[in-house]
């Protein structure tokens, strides 16, 4: 036996009683039809099986409803995290993705990729990429010759494009304000890679809030790593020669304090007692560490579901506003999640 004949939109029209053109405006979720009517051509789109032709769609509203999507890193939590925002909300709004991910982050040669985008006809791209170095230094260049909405994340503010990122001064802030509300005075701090923008935002939140409290920032109060476990060793190792009347510590991420929670318990530094451990993410294992980490939760998922609302926002207005849209700049704010490697085994009493 054939396969048997796909449902037509006159079809779907016929059954749900009303015009095709009805039919058309809830596909391409259109404002201008009554709440009832969509319901009703909706129920019977799924009892029917019917599939709109994307390929009919785009070319009626000279859209692809395809984003481009940079990324790099996608082996690491946080990029992969912020890649599974973009694509379960972009299978919502009813996009397709086109991805490229860079060979490493601090790559310039980028032109290629956008006109591979472009070729491709993409309705706007998310750069997910995050700001490392000069990777940043092409958009006062090129942003003129993408005539698409471009959104970028995990990028520092600026006047010419549109940005959605977590709020990381904001972040290191918090988890330093934390410390010194426990009664911390010697408060150490082991960076990222100080190449990332992020890392240097986490760091500033770290150096004003020591400074508002009326602490004297010094060099050895602070020691370098690049996010990875055994650069956390390193520099724990290093803070505790330079820095030995050191009570708490901000770790720029999860992976380096798991290093710092390791090493405080082979050197037989009691955690949280002798030691307060805040680290930044809230990857999945943080709550399971020994002892668990108090951490900085950031949603990488929100933040990339909202870049691809922010994006199809975008692609609206950039259609009705004859390829024009004032950029614009969200922060999302992190949250300072409290475990129990802040918090003293005698309830606060130090």
């Amino acid at each position: 036996m054939g396969n048997p004949a796909k449902p037509t939109i006159y079809e779907v029209a016929k059954e749900a009683g009303v015009s095709r053109q009805t039919v058309s405006r809830v596909i391409n979720n259109r404002p201008d039809v009554a709440g009832e009517t969509r319901q009703r051509v909706l129920e019977i789109i799924d009892k029917l099986e019917f599939r709109p032709s994307a390929i009919a769609r785009s070319l009626s509203q000279r859209r692809s409803y395809n984003f481009g999507i940079l990324t790099a890193g996608l082996k690491y939590f946080g990029p992969s995290t912020t890649l599974s925002g973009i694509t379960a909300m972009s299978e919502e709004l009813g996009y397709g993705l086109l991805l490229k991910e860079l060979s490493s982050y601090n790559t310039t040669t980028i032109k290629p990729i956008l006109a591979w985008f472009l070729d491709h006809q993409v309705d706007g791209i998310i750069w997910a990429a995050p700001q490392v170095g000069s990777n940043r230094d092409w958009i006062k260049d090129a942003i003129d010759e993408i005539h698409v909405p471009i959104i970028f994340l995990t990028t520092e503010k600026r006047e010419d494009i549109s940005i959605v990122t977590i709020d990381n001064y904001c972040g290191g802030r918090m988890a330093t304000e934390h410390l010194l509300g426990l009664g911390r005075k010697h408060i150490g701090h082991i960076t990222g890679p100080l190449d990332w923008w992020e890392s240097r935002q986490r760091q500033q939140g770290w150096q004003d809030a020591l400074t508002d409290a009326g602490i004297n920032l010094e060099p050895y109060m602070s020691a370098n790593g690049n996010w990875s476990p055994k650069s956390g060793k390193i520099a724990f190792n290093q803070l505790l020669s330079s820095y030995p009347q050191m009570d708490a510590i901000f770790v720029g991420n999860d992976q380096m304090a798991l290093s710092v929670l390791q090493t405080a318990f082979e050197v037989g530094i009691r955690v949280p007692d002798e030691l307060a451990v805040v680290g930044f993410d809230d990857i999945p294992e943080a709550e399971y560490f020994c002892p668990s980490l108090t951490t900085i939760f950031q949603n990488q998922h929100e933040l990339g579901s909202i870049a691809v609302q922010a994006l199809a926002r975008h692609v609206e207005k950039w259609k009705l506003d004859n390829n024009k849209i004032e950029p614009s700049y969200l922060a999302l704010q992190p949250e300072l999640i409290v475990r129990k490697s802040t918090i003293p085994s005698n309830g606060g009493r130090r």
